[in-house]
């Protein structure tokens, strides 16, 4: 367990103890201690009752900073009770792709109430990343770069670097442009700092690193970074004139989000879900995906159901059922879990999905015949029928290759029909080696013992 789990859970038993025993003073003196992204996991571990007494003890000069921390849906319930003036004043001094996260959580007419309380220069800094939406390069960057020209010399810029009270976080290099703001290129500190003062910036500056289009979408933008090793990296509009940089730590947020993301959506829950949302909020997010899944399971008991009377005739069926299911739904979750994150990191697409297809089926039918051998010789050992064993060998082989087939297929289908694959392959998947393992392995034994 990390160090910063286990403070949360210190911190969050301790808020717990001094609420009941009503001594409120040790709650202010708990979070002066606290970093405002420890805030945010905090208010993100406790029940509403305590979040609240929590969030009114916060100072007002961190609470721009906590807000820019906690997810959108705890974010939610603590904008409720915030007037527009007092959110704009609580997040002056943050990022612009930060506060524009803040904004478009809201509901439109009070984040248009909240620009509104801004001062002119903030809201136009706004406004331009509120353009775009936020799942893109536009909607993560962040307008504050620092600008030269090319025919400046490197002392000119060392002179109007020393005059700023302080550099914009992450600054690793200055964006290049020219007189109508295009992007030419960037020069890096270290080169600039190294250069001779007379040099101009054209003669320092690099045009290696491509900008990044402001429509890019936040998982590629992601998988730039880490092909790059990039600290920062420039964005521009399709006329390729500059709008601001993305920065390594929005970049990180990205994968933290694209991970909890992936791990909920296997259950059918949302990427924003507060594990504190009211009782009945929850009861109804979730009532959708126990939905679907009842339906598939009665499309395979449906299926079971045909069988009946050669169940009633031999009762080892009953028992060998599950086998097959159980086999053919962890072959397929292996394929379905490899080519969902082949999509997700750009290896898996139109241009190989044949041979994917190809692949995972030709891996599942070799499993199915070495497994069906193994499960052969251990039904036909128990229930003393080798008749039996070839059938659910045979059922095996079937569900196995249509296991590692529908895998694969499925998630490139999803993909094509813009569903996400994550959220929807499971369910898919499931119903398709259970019916196919159950129809296949009951229709043989129905032909072989009746």
């Amino acid at each position: 367990m990390s160090d910063r789990i286990i403070r949360t859970q210190a911190s969050v038993q301790t808020i717990q103890t001094a609420l009941e025993a009503n001594e409120l003073d040790k709650l202010g003196a708990l979070l002066h201690e606290l970093h405002p992204s420890e805030i945010a996991d905090l208010l993100e571990a406790l029940p509403a009752e305590a979040r609240a007494a929590v969030w009114a003890r916060v100072d007002r000069s961190q609470e721009g900073d906590v807000l820019s921390h906690a997810s959108s849906a705890v974010r939610s319930g603590l904008l409720e009770n915030m007037a527009p003036s007092e959110l704009a004043e609580a997040t002056s001094n943050l990022d612009s792709d930060d506060i524009a996260d803040i904004l478009q959580g809201l509901p439109l007419d009070l984040a248009d109430e909240v620009l509104l309380s801004m001062d002119e220069q903030n809201r136009q800094r706004i406004a331009s990343v509120l353009t775009y939406p936020s799942d893109t390069a536009g909607g993560l960057m962040n307008v504050d770069a620092i600008t030269v020209r090319s025919d400046v010399s490197v002392d000119v810029v060392l002179r109007y670097l020393r005059r700023m009270a302080q550099l914009p976080e992450n600054t690793d290099q200055l964006m290049v442009v020219d007189r109508n703001n295009l992007f030419l290129g960037v020069i890096t500190l270290t080169n600039l700092v190294s250069a001779q003062p007379e040099q101009s910036v054209r003669d320092r500056m690099s045009t290696d690193l491509r900008p990044i289009p402001a429509d890019t979408p936040a998982r590629d933008v992601a998988t730039l970074f880490e092909q790059r090793d990039l600290i920062s990296a420039p964005v521009i509009d399709e006329s390729g004139k500059l709008l601001g940089r993305i920065t390594i730590d929005d970049v990180v947020d990205v994968i933290r989000e694209e991970i909890g993301r992936s791990l909920l959506s296997r259950a059918g829950l949302d990427e924003e879900h507060d594990i504190f949302a009211p009782l009945f909020v929850t009861v109804r997010q979730r009532t959708l995906w126990l939905a679907v899944n009842l339906s598939t399971a009665f499309l395979a008991a449906w299926v079971i159901g045909r069988f009946e009377a050669t169940i009633e005739q031999l009762v080892a069926l009953a028992v060998l059922m599950p086998v097959v299911a159980s086999m053919g739904g962890i072959a397929g979750s292996q394929t379905l879990t490899l080519v969902v994150r082949g999509i997700a990191l750009g290896q898996v697409g139109a241009a190989n999905a044949r041979a994917v297809l190809h692949r995972e089926a030709a891996v599942g039918l070799i499993n199915g015949f070495l497994w069906a051998a193994v499960v052969a010789l251990v039904a036909s050992a128990w229930f003393q029928s080798v008749d039996l064993g070839l059938v659910i060998a045979a059922a095996m082989i079937i569900n196995l290759f249509t296991a590692g087939f529908a895998g694969a297929a499925i998630p490139l289908v999803l993909k094509w029909l813009r569903v996400d694959p994550a959220l929807a392959g499971g369910v898919i998947l499931t119903t398709v080696t259970d019916v196919v393992g159950f129809f296949v392995f009951l229709g043989l034994a129905t032909r072989v013992f009746q």
